[in-house]
């Protein structure tokens, strides 16, 4: 997992830093954290297409001071955007149990996002995935990876979050989808590329609660916080487009009971 970020990554996480200075406080005061337009979605995913935009104005509270263990209100996680991939109905849909960040989760949820849209000609077909364990980290962006030292908790397996940076299939013309190098291969798994897709990422409090305790067990608290203010400013720094839940193996049978088939990449 060498792959550095990109020029594109760069210039987003740029443009992402000039947007929160000039206008940031603006969009937390609305409660609204933007995620980039969706680009690669497939011709005539019409339904998809509606949902995402509906999923990017819905609100994401990133202004915590503190958080409690457990959530016992919808003010305290993305109530809106989890009810509206939960009531989409327009075409298959699956959520992905993730909990390794060094596994092919994001190679597995590509590959069926493939078969479902080009070989089953479901081009609205909804890929959620339930984030939690390890794999929570890829939800966090490199300020908070620096800050708390997450690349030790990776068991040495990743020094940066590079599945958020730009692959080198990402330049490809997305029109080509049989490219063997190109959007839709293994050379561009990555989040941003798997959310401009449709993929709605699922991140889990509970998993942001332990990870703030053993923070501050093996002494990674620089700030000298408590457990429910740093579980507060890792919720804030959650990155772009990300869906917080109150816990994902509570949210999970709430996913199943609206049709979501269920799917582990191990």
């Amino acid at each position: 997992m060498k792959t550095e970020p990109g020029r594109r990554f760069a210039l987003m996480t740029m443009g992402l830093g000039m947007v929160a200075g000039a206008t940031g406080l603006a969009a937390l005061r609305d409660g609204v954290a933007s995620a980039a337009q969706p680009s690669l979605l497939p011709s005539g995913a019409k339904s998809l297409e509606e949902l995402t935009a509906r999923l990017n104005r819905a609100p994401r509270r990133r202004d915590f001071k503190t958080v409690p263990m457990i959530l016992n209100h919808p003010d305290q996680w993305d109530h809106a955007a989890p009810s509206e991939v939960i009531a989409y109905r327009d075409a298959p849909k699956q959520v992905w149990d993730n909990t390794g960040i060094a596994g092919p989760w994001l190679n597995a949820m590509r590959n069926s996002l493939n078969t479902q849209v080009w070989s089953f000609g479901h081009p609205d077909f909804l890929v959620a995935s339930a984030t939690h364990g390890i794999a929570g980290l890829a939800l966090f962006g490199p300020a908070m990876w620096e800050k708390y030292q997450l690349a030790k908790l990776t068991g040495g397996k990743f020094q940066s979050n590079t599945l958020i940076a730009e692959q080198k299939g990402a330049a490809a013309d997305p029109k080509d989808y049989e490219n063997p190098e190109g959007a839709f291969s293994a050379h561009d798994n990555s989040i941003p590329a798997l959310q401009q897709r449709g993929v709605v990422f699922l991140a889990c409090h509970n998993a942001i609660w332990e990870l703030a305790e053993k923070l501050i067990t093996t002494g990674v608290n620089p700030d000298e916080l408590s457990q429910n203010a740093l579980a507060a400013e890792l919720t804030n720094n959650l990155i772009a487009g990300v869906v917080l839940t109150p816990g994902i193996g509570g949210t999970l049978p709430e996913l199943q009971r609206a049709g979501f088939n269920y799917a582990n990449s191990g």
